[in-house]
Formats: structure tokens, sequence, C-alpha cells
């Protein structure tokens, strides 16, 4: 009983959706049903004062073997080690002696009606195994995901006080599915230097050169060695906030640019890392905090600016959308690397800054929670902007 309610009881009152809360109450009322049997057991092992109490016992070792059934079931799928496998591996040791003893007993005997008992029982089943397959696996699947996202640079103005070009930009993202996501993200904006020749050369040669050296796939008959340098780089969102359904967002800002620069174009790569909301709960308030690696005052979090440079790191724990999946595996963590130099990166799974974690798992965490990255991008050439800088100053 106490299982039954501490495993449904989350989900019966915090759940996202109503079919998620409804699975939730059904494992609560099952609970129900397991206290109701362990009173019936003290009158069907002594006076029997009531016919029905060894149809009420049958019915709570029935209940007590199919939810710890399912939960092993759930357990087998990752095998690791959870304080909650103490519990119910035992029990569905006790539930399938009990409930041999109890049908070696006949213990429905006495009953007015127990084929309807039975059907009862059935359905019952059947409702509860429907309820959580919705939940679980048809209802986050058949829920899709889609993301508007723009980037635009604006009109370039001209410093009069500096030899500097001054570039708007406009990022812009909204919620266009039909289920509110947590948000990790950042923009980058990327200036690109490059040799030019008249000579046609060979081209084949170039792109091999190009993917071998600056690892893009940019191939141009007149465009050789290719560099990309970081000129901007933010986060558009808070870590962790999310972003509801058909809620947008942007931001206007400028970055500058020398006049005397060696850039050809400019790009901008807006990243938008999400994770479903609907498969999972964000501790938003851990994660929220950013962790600084090159501070050793960080403990756990720190790691030597010669290995990781400098990083902010955001660590928090997520749960998922059906507690049967938190009892059966080890807890899990969404982290996300954010530099100024490079693109983040993200992962969920078990790692909590100790040990390592195997990719699959990895792989696995991100499917289970609906994590996903959109992008958007935009290019302009610089000759554009020093053109429009100078017909701004003229």
């Amino acid at each position: 009983m106490g299982l039954n309610v501490v495993i449904g009881w989350p989900d019966a009152l915090g759940a996202l959706t109503f079919a998620q809360r409804i699975s939730g109450a059904l494992v609560v009322m099952s609970g129900a049903v397991q206290g109701a049997a362990a009173i019936a057991v003290l009158d069907y092992f002594g006076k029997r004062q009531r016919k029905s109490s060894g149809a009420v016992v049958l019915l709570g070792a029935l209940v007590a073997l199919a939810t710890d059934s399912l939960l092993l079931f759930i357990w087998v799928d990752e095998r690791e080690f959870t304080p909650y496998l103490l519990v119910f591996l035992p029990l569905w040791c006790w539930s399938v002696g009990a409930l041999w003893l109890l049908v070696h007993e006949r213990a429905w005997r006495g009953m007015r009606r127990p084929k309807t008992f039975a059907a009862g029982v059935v359905v019952t089943a059947l409702l509860t195994a429907v309820s959580l397959a919705y939940s679980t696996m048809y209802q986050p699947a058949a829920a899709p995901m889609y993301f508007t996202l723009k980037a635009e640079f604006g009109t370039s103005r001209a410093d009069h006080l500096r030899p500097f070009v001054h570039v708007p930009l406009k990022l812009y993202m909204k919620n266009a599915g039909g289920i509110p996501v947590y948000i990790i993200n950042d923009y980058t904006v990327y200036g690109r230097t490059a040799e030019y020749s008249e000579e046609d050369g060979d081209r084949l040669e170039q792109w091999r050169r190009s993917l071998d050296e600056q690892r893009a796939e940019d191939a141009e008959r007149y465009v050789d060695g290719l560099e990309y340098t970081t000129i901007s780089s933010g986060r558009l969102y808070r870590p962790g906030d999310w972003l509801e359904v058909g809620q947008e967002f942007a931001e206007e800002l400028v970055f500058q640019v020398p006049v005397t620069t060696d850039f050809d174009t400019i790009s901008v790569v807006l990243q938008i890392t999400y994770m479903r909301k609907d498969r999972g709960k964000l501790d938003v308030v851990q994660f929220r905090r950013p962790h600084r690696s090159w501070d050793k005052a960080e403990g756990r979090y720190y790691c030597r600016p010669e290995k990781c440079g400098e990083e902010l790191y955001y660590h928090g724990r997520v749960r998922h959308n059906n507690n049967l999946v938190n009892v059966t595996r080890k807890p899990r963590y969404v982290t996300a690397v954010w530099s100024p130099r490079e693109r983040p990166i993200y992962s969920i799974s078990s790692f909590h800054f100790q040990g390592k974690v195997a990719r699959s798992e990895e792989k696995r965490g991100v499917d289970r929670y609906g994590a996903a990255t959109a992008y958007a991008d935009a290019e302009v050439s610089v000759a554009e902007l020093l053109r429009a800088s100078e017909a701004d100053s003229g």
C-alpha cells in the first residue's frame, strides 16, 4: 500500500496532463485496495465473519503482483540499482507466494457472484494498463514540436568617434508546437576570412582541404582557406525557463565590427536546445544557477582552465512524467555547457560530475525526454555593411 501511494501521489497531484494525473490516481487507488486487503487478512485468517474477506485479500494480492511485475518489467530495461528495488523485488516474491496460497485455498469461495468479481478485476486491470500506455507512450509522441526561428541583420551605422561599424541584429523564436518546452539556447556571430584567387584551380582538391583543415563543407571556386572567428555570443533566453505554447520572444542587439576588418562575410547562428515539458520536469531552481568552471569554490564543478578553458555549467535534476520510471532508474540530470568560443553542448543522463556515462545512455536520455536542437542562421557581406554605414555617415 505504501509503495503504490508513494509512486502514484506525485503524478496524481502534479502531472502535466490530465491522462497522467488519472494514471497516478489509479495507482493511488490500487494502494487503497491493498490497504483494505491488509485489513481483510485479519478476518480471513481469523474468525471469517465476512464471506467477502477472502476475495478482498485475493484482489490485494493480484494488485501487488501486477504492480511489482510492472516495476520489474520497467527496471529490466536499464537494470540500474535503485533503493526501490529493495522494496518491490521482495514484494514481488511475496505476492507470488501469497497468490499461490490464496488460490490453493480458493479464497473466492463464499462470494455470491465470483464471475462478476473476476470481470471487475479484469476490466480494472485493462483500464489501468491502457491509461498508463496512453500517458507514457502515445500522448507524448502524438504532440509534435514546431519552432519558428529567425535571425536578421539590420542596417549598419558608422561610429563617428571610433573606426567601427555598429551592426543591429534581431533574434526571434516562437513555440508553434502543441506543448510547452524548457529552453537552453545561445546565439553566435561569426566573422569569415578567406583567400581569394582568380585562378580556377582544382575545386575538388580545395573542398577536400577545407574538410581536413577547417571542418567546413563550403566549396567555392575562387575562395579557399576559410576561417571563422567568433565575434559575439550570448544567451537569448535564461537557461531552464520554459516557452509556453504560442509564446514568442524577440531581442534586438548591436555588435561592432572594425572598419579595417579582414572579414568578407558576417554570419549568425541561432541555436535553440529544448526539452519537452510533457516528458519530464526539470528542477529549474537548481538548473538556472550557472557554475563557473575556473572557480575552485564551485567544488565538483571546478575544471582547470588549461583543460576546460572557461565554461559555464548548468546542471539540474530531471524527473520523468511517469513516476513508475523514476523509481526504477537512477536519478537523471540535464547538463549544459556554455562557452563564449564554442557551441554549447548538453546531455541528459545519470552524470552527476562523478564517473563516466556511456553514449548509449545519453542517447536514451535525450530520446526519452524529447530533447532536440533547432537552428536558424543568416549571413551578410562586410562590403554591404560598410556601404550602408558610409551612406549613413554621408
